[in-house]
């Protein structure tokens, strides 16, 4: 084993080395990559971005996602590059040219999600439930209020009511390859292999008919069947029996696909089970048997709209096909970075831009990792180049090489000199809200850039009158503030009320813990989560519930909200709104270990909910309601800014320099609402107001028979 000093100067040295050399980008430029853009394309614009200046390409994930995907957010394994961008020989071409030309690229990396088609850890989930070793990956509730889903996933995709599409067919059993699925659409859903019995017991039957019970396939179909009785229940926690259920049941899938291959007898009756399953469109109860096997999955097939209220998973907002993941569990961090670290530290990728950083469970310690894993793997790759270490003391020294980079985190002083990798994460700050200081990044990916750059362009002196001129025009005289209110409270009781209810439910269990609490109703509990994260300010705070530290930034935005909601909501006891203010910001001593785990698991979760209602309340819903100026309608802006001063962009940039010099500064990104183009048109009715008025009148009166009338509105209506 290698010595202390050796590793410590290993480190050191390492370090040193990192940072004197760190990649920092000059000029990006952003591509987004799917089967129409490929690796071999971009390739070929190397020199030509070299021409323009370009130092680095922004790639959109280029890892493997579901099949046809347009942007790659849908990954479905981080550990291969997708085929439909190229292969591994193309991107190492691609890699190539750009070191030809002295150039390096940014990779947008996804830790939050992943897409659920075509992705074998979540088939793996659907097939094993809990005992799949997948299951903690996902942030899934497996046992959440409604009792019918207790361990099992709501999967929210039929275009109607299960028991319609279900009797028209539209959901029919299949066999392949020794395998059962169910298939919906373009899903296709493996089934519990246990519940495999069900369909061959009866094929076991009437296979006898044909052929002498004594038989060597009739005893192997009778064999296989009691292989299939025997497997561990898709409820075992115990390592082992796991790993049996596992290996056992593939096992048993390719001993009945060889029968039914071989035998012709068992492959039409098998043929003639499945049609029998899959009922018959007109005969309500021939689909009985197909219900009854549905029932028995570790999956619920539901309406997409119950999705809102019952869906059991984290999502990527409200988007059921992306499912959350829980990145703060070594296991998941360590297999879905496995290659993208490798490609860090191998120099082939030059810096990572991370996708939704508000998603996390704990933004700080995902960005620290990230830090420390990338400088441990390049001494790692240091210490075998220089024979300091066999592959059997591997694991010895990174954990004593972890050892030293968190005694170097733990000084203060000392973290500015712990971000060797260039690191920007996607992250949009409220007015005058401050990008987090123990956060190891270089700086965002400059929303704040463009709304301040874009806000020099707009009249600031035409503010009231143009003002004037939209609530004359449309009749609307609500603020932004307040729609922006309504509209997060809306997304809350519809497309996001499932979260809210498994919030709900963790701070009901914690009240029941305490009798001065016990008489807060679920309902009340319920409206006091949402009414407070209604009235934030910010997308969310970074309480680190583990830690049992608060910044006083933290702790100011949850009292300002609490405070908001109270003064807002006057029927709402006071007392409800303390116990969660209460809950969110002080860790109750008096606790055992279970119920301190339930506080903090809330605390966890309630920060995570808010960046998504902010997102789809504000940004995808208020910034198409409130329309005086649209230009400012723009991610990572405030409507209610009204253009800025020349000085004030100056001082905004100065600010950047002195705090975060290698943040990105962009005027358009691919979350723009509006590109700049549109924006600059746009900004210059600011300029000319009442010529602005005097058009919209006039195109009023020339298109007033134009409009129509549905469910007894004008439309398009004057806003």
């Amino acid at each position: 084993m290698v010595s202390e000093e050796v590793i410590a100067e290993l480190y050191q040295s390492t370090k040193e080395q990192a940072l004197y050399s760190k990649h920092i980008p000059i000029a990006t430029y952003r591509i987004q990559l799917n089967h129409l853009i490929r690796f071999r394309d971009v390739t070929r614009l190397v020199p030509y971005l070299y021409e323009l200046g370009i130092t680095d390409c922004y790639l959109s994930s280029y890892l493997k996602a579901r099949k046809g995907s347009m942007h790659g957010y849908d990954i479905t394994n981080h550990n291969e590059i997708n085929p439909e961008i190229g292969s591994v020989q193309d991107f190492n071409r691609f890699v190539e040219q750009l070191e030809q030309h002295n150039m390096g690229h940014i990779l947008d990396f996804v830790p939050n999600h992943m897409g659920i088609y075509d992705n074998p850890w979540w088939q793996d989930v659907l097939e094993n439930g809990t005992s799949s070793p997948y299951a903690q990956f996902f942030d899934i509730d497996w046992n959440p209020v409604k009792s019918e889903l207790h361990q099992k996933v709501l999967l929210p995709i039929l275009e109607d009511l299960y028991g319609k599409v279900l009797e028209n067919g539209l959901i029919h059993l299949s066999f392949e390859q020794g395998a059962f699925f169910i298939n919906y659409r373009n899903h296709k859903l493996p089934i519990d292999p246990r519940t495999t019995v069900s369909i061959l017991e009866p094929c076991s039957e009437h296979m006898e008919n044909f052929l002498s019970e004594h038989h060597a396939d009739c005893l192997e179909l009778r064999s296989i069947i009691t292989a299939y009785k025997n497997l561990p229940e898709r409820s075992e926690r115990k390592p082992d029996r796991i790993a049996e259920r596992r290996r056992e049941k593939d096992v048993v899938k390719r001993r009945l696909w060889d029968l039914y291959s071989r035998n012709n007898h068992i492959r039409r009756i098998i043929q003639a089970k499945v049609r029998e399953i899959n009922g018959k469109v007109g005969n309500s109860s021939s689909f009985e048997r197909l219900h009854e096997l549905l029932q028995q999955q570790a999956y619920r097939l539901s309406y997409w709209r119950v999705a809102g209220e019952e869906i059991n998973y984290r999502r990527f907002f409200d988007i059921n096909e992306l499912a959350a993941l829980n990145m703060e569990e070594d296991a998941v961090f360590d297999l879905t970075h496995r290659m993208v670290m490798h490609l860090l530290a191998s120099g082939k990728v030059n810096g990572l831009r991370i996708d939704h950083v508000d998603g996390l469970f704990a933004p700080a310690d995902y960005l620290w990792r990230l830090q420390r894993q990338y400088l441990v793997d390049i001494c790692l790759r240091k210490a075998k180049s220089r024979r300091l270490s066999s592959s059997e003391d591997e694991a010895a020294l990174k954990e004593a090489l972890v050892k030293l980079f968190e005694n170097d985190k733990a000084n203060e002083s000392s973290q500015e000199n712990l971000k060797p990798l260039y690191l920007i994460v996607e992250k949009i700050l409220a007015d005058r809200e401050p990008l987090r200081k123990n956060w190891p990044v270089d700086g965002t990916t400059g929303y704040e850039y463009a709304a301040v750059l874009n806000g020099i362009f707009v009249d600031r002196k035409n503010e009231q009158t143009f003002l004037n001129v939209y609530r004359s025009f449309t009749g609307q005289n609500d603020s932004f503030k307040n729609i922006v209110y309504l509209r997060k409270s809306l997304v809350m009781r519809t497309s996001m009320a499932a979260e809210v209810n498994v919030l709900a439910g963790q701070l009901n269990r914690i009240s029941e813990q305490n009798r001065t609490y016990r008489d807060f109703t679920l309902n009340s509990i319920r409206d006091a989560i949402r009414e407070v994260i209604a009235c934030f300010p910010v997308y969310r705070t970074y309480i680190n519930a583990y830690d049992n530290s608060v910044s006083e930034t933290d702790r100011n935005i949850i009292d300002r909200a609490v405070a908001t909601a109270k003064r807002q909501n006057p029927a709402i006891s006071a007392d409800v709104f303390n116990f969660l203010r209460n809950s969110l910001l002080e860790l109750s001593p008096d606790t055992n270990k279970t119920e301190l785990d339930e506080q903090r698991q809330f605390i966890m979760r309630f920060q995570q909910f808010t960046g998504p209602v902010m997102a789809k309340g504000m940004e995808d819903t208020a910034f198409y309601i409130y329309n005086p100026l649209i230009s400012l309608n723009e991610v990572g802006n405030n409507p209610l800014r009204f253009g800025n001063s020349k000085d004030q962009f100056h001082r905004h940039n100065m600010q950047r320099h002195k705090n975060m010099p290698y943040s990105m500064i962009n005027t358009s990104t691919h979350d723009s609402k509006r590109s700049e183009d549109v924006r600059a048109r746009i900004n210059v009715l600011s300029e000319i107001p009442r010529e602005w008025r005097n058009a919209l009148w006039k195109w009023a009166r020339l298109n007033r028979d134009k409009r129509v009338f549905i469910d007894d509105e004008n439309v398009p209506c004057a806003n």
